[in-house]
């Protein structure tokens, strides 16, 4: 018997699909996706740097800032010659005081407000910011609001009995006080208060 020997397998065409990992009877896939494009994506842009700083001073002020105000100091004065004045100021405005109370027989709030705003005032203008003046001020605005109404009813009493009130305050000052202790209600010491607070306001007001 002859031995038949297996016909050689014709040469592939190139169209003809190749195998694949060595299987002759794998067929590449038709559909298969395409491989994806891997492109480089553009990094994004770095940040400006910022500014060089003066002197190389991060907490120095940049051009055109402002920087914030300082807090005004307080002014300072002469305390003696603010308590000075403030005691001269006291003596005048008892005066004063007094003449309108003693030609009006009233006593007047306003006039007694005037009182202690000037004597405060004047004491803060003078001495300054010292906070001795506007306690002492209030001190003698009350004086001077007092010595106002003796003034006041010292001069009325002159008038009642057809003297003058030189007379009635050199010979008679004892009946003045007494008249007051009489005469003073709650009103009057009111007007005491108002006085001393007044003047207590003025002198920070001068100081200002």
């Amino acid at each position: 018997m002859t031995e038949s020997t297996p016909p050689s397998p014709a040469p592939s065409s190139p169209s003809e699909p190749q195998p694949v990992d060595g299987n002759p009877y794998a067929q590449p896939a038709a559909d298969a996706p395409p491989a994806p494009d891997v492109t480089a994506t553009a990094a994004p842009a770095p940040a400006p740097a910022p500014a060089p700083v003066a002197g190389g001073n991060p907490f120095a002020a940049q051009p055109g800032a402002v920087p914030p105000p300082f807090p005004a100091a307080p002014r300072q004065g002469n305390l003696v010659l603010g308590l000075l004045t403030a005691l001269v100021v006291a003596l005048v405005t008892a005066g004063i005081y007094g003449g309108i109370v003693g030609a009006t027989e009233y006593e007047i709030g306003y006039a007694a407000v005037g009182v202690g705003l000037l004597v405060g005032f004047a004491a803060g203008k003078v001495g300054g910011a010292n906070p001795v003046l506007p306690v002492v001020s209030a001190v003698l605005a009350l004086g001077a609001v007092y010595l106002g109404q003796i003034i006041g009813i010292g001069i009325i009493m002159a008038d009642i009995a057809g003297v003058s009130a030189t007379e009635i305050f050199s010979e008679h000052l004892d009946l003045i006080t007494e008249g007051w202790s009489e005469e003073a209600d709650a009103l009057s010491f009111v007007f005491l208060g108002i006085g001393a607070f007044a003047a207590f306001s003025g002198a920070k007001k001068g100081a200002a």
